[in-house]
C-alpha cells in the first residue's frame, strides 16, 4: 500500500517558463510554441484575430485529422459564429448551475461511492472515474442511464488511446443514429431534440453541425472529468485532516474544487493557429502554423499564484485558467464543477476510510519534458 504522495512536482514547465516563457513543443513534425506565463497565455486566449480557432481538427494537440470527421462547435470557430453557436446551447450546459440538476448529481455520487464501499475495493479510474463522468454525462444531456454504459465502452478518452479512429467512427455513428431518432420524438427534451430544433439565422442545423456539437459534447472534457476525479480521491485518501477541514468548514468544498482544477490542470494545453503568422517571445511563427495556450504551466506561475507546488484547499483567489479563458472557456466547466464539488462534499459528510492500495501514474513527454498527469491504474479501499 502507498498513502504517500507521488514525489515529482506537477509543474513540468518552470524552467522554461521563467526563461524564455516558451517551449517548442513538435507534434508530427509541425513546431509549436507553448506559451507559458500566465499574462501572456490569457492575453492570447482573448486575441482571436492572431490567434484563431477557425481550424477544424487542429485546435487540439495532437491534431484529430483522420480520428473524426466533423468540426467541433462552438470550440473550433472564432466570432461572431462561436459566439452565435454557443448562445444556441449554453441554456442546456448551464443547467447544472440549477438547485434540482446538483441534487441528482450528489443523489449519483453517493450511490456510487456506496457501492464501492460495498465492494471495499476498487480500480478507480475504470470502475468509479469512468461511470461517473458517464452516467453524469446522460443526467446533464437528459438520456437514460442505459445509454452511459454504450460511452463508457469508449474508454477515459475517445481519441486519445486504443483505435482512436475506430471508436471516433462509431462515436459519430451513434450521434447522427441519435439525430435520426430525435426527429421522430417531437415531443423528446433531450439533448438530442434539442439540437433538431435549433436554428440559427432562421434556418434548421444542418446534420453535420448538429454532429458537430454533439461530437464536442461526448469527446470534448471526456478525460479531463475522469482525471479529475481520480486525482480528487487519490488526494484525500492521503490528506484525511483535509476532509475533516472541509466537514468543518463546507465552504471549503467550492474554493477546494477551483483549487484540483488548478493543481491538477487536466488539460496540458490547446492549439490556436495563426493564420498572418506571429511573433511568440521572440520565435516566429509561419502563416498557417499553431501556438498552443499552456493551461498547466500558467496554472503554475508563481508571479500570480503563491507557493504554486502546494495544492491548498482554501486558496483565494484563484485566476487558475483549468476552463480555459476568454471566449472559448469550457462550455462544460459548471457541469465538471458540480461532479467535483458533489465528490469532495459526500467524502466530507460520509464516515468513510479511503487507502490506496496500488497506483500507476499516467504522463504526458513534451520533448525532454514530462508532466505527470493523473493515473493509468489506481486501486483504492473503500471502508
Amino acid at each position: 500500500m502507498s498513502d504517500s504522495a507521488p514525489s515529482e512536482t506537477r509543474d513540468s514547465f518552470a524552467a522554461a517558463r521563467e526563461g524564455a516563457g516558451v517551449f517548442v513543443h513538435e507534434d508530427r513534425g509541425e513546431r509549436i510554441p507553448l506559451i507559458l506565463r500566465h499574462r501572456d497565455v490569457r492575453s492570447a486566449a482573448r486575441d482571436w484575430e492572431t490567434y484563431s480557432s477557425d481550424a477544424p481538427f487542429r485546435v487540439p494537440i495532437p491534431s484529430e485529422e483522420g480520428v473524426r470527421g466533423v468540426r467541433q462547435i462552438p470550440i473550433e470557430l472564432d466570432p461572431p459564429l462561436h459566439g452565435a453557436y454557443r448562445k444556441l446551447i449554453e441554456p442546456f450546459f448551464l443547467r447544472p448551475a440549477k438547485p434540482e440538476f446538483g441534487a441528482k448529481i450528489e443523489a449519483l455520487v453517493r450511490t456510487m461511492l456506496d457501492h464501492a464501499r460495498m465492494r471495499g475495493m476498487v480500480e478507480v479510474m475504470r470502475d468509479f472515474a469512468l461511470p461517473l463522468q458517464s452516467q453524469a454525462l446522460a443526467l446533464l444531456l437528459s438520456l437514460p442511464s442505459a445509454e452511459a454504459e454504450k460511452w463508457i465502452g469508449w474508454g477515459n478518452s475517445v481519441y486519445r488511446e486504443g483505435d482512436a479512429a475506430g471508436k471516433g467512427a462509431e462515436l459519430d455513428a451513434y450521434i447522427r443514429e441519435r439525430l435520426v431518432r430525435a426527429r421522430g420524438e417531437p415531443d423528446a427534451e433531450d439533448f438530442f431534440a434539442l439540437l433538431t430544433r435549433l436554428e440559427l439565422d432562421g434556418q434548421p442545423l444542418g446534420e453535420d453541425e448538429m454532429a458537430g456539437i454533439a461530437n464536442l459534447a461526448f469527446a470534448g472534457g471526456r478525460d479531463t472529468v475522469i482525471n479529475s476525479i481520480a486525482e480528487v480521491l487519490a488526494h484525500f485518501a492521503r490528506d484525511r485532516e483535509g476532509l475533516t477541514r472541509i466537514a468543518d468548514d463546507p465552504k471549503l468544498v467550492a474554493t477546494a474544487v477551483e483549487e484540483f482544477v488548478r493543481f491538477v490542470s487536466p488539460l496540458s494545453f490547446i492549439g490556436r493557429v495563426c493564420p498572418h503568422g506571429s511573433d511568440v517571445n521572440g520565435g516566429v511563427v509561419p502563416p498557417g502554423g499553431r501556438i498552443g495556450l499552456c493551461w498547466a504551466s500558467a496554472n503554475f506561475d508563481g508571479e500570480v499564484f503563491e507557493d504554486p507546488d502546494a495544492l491548498r484547499l482554501d486558496r483565494k483567489p484563484n485566476p487558475h485558467m483549468g476552463f480555459g479563458s476568454g471566449r472559448h472557456a469550457c462550455l462544460g466547466a459548471a457541469h465538471a464543477r458540480g461532479i467535483m464539488r458533489a465528490l469532495i462534499a459526500q467524502l466530507a459528510r460520509q464516515p468513510m476510510h479511503l487507502g490506496i492500495v496500488e497506483e500507476e501514474c499516467a504522463y504526458e513527454t513534451f520533448g525532454s519534458l514530462r508532466r505527470r498527469l493523473s493515473y493509468d491504474r489506481l486501486v483504492m479501499r473503500f471502508a
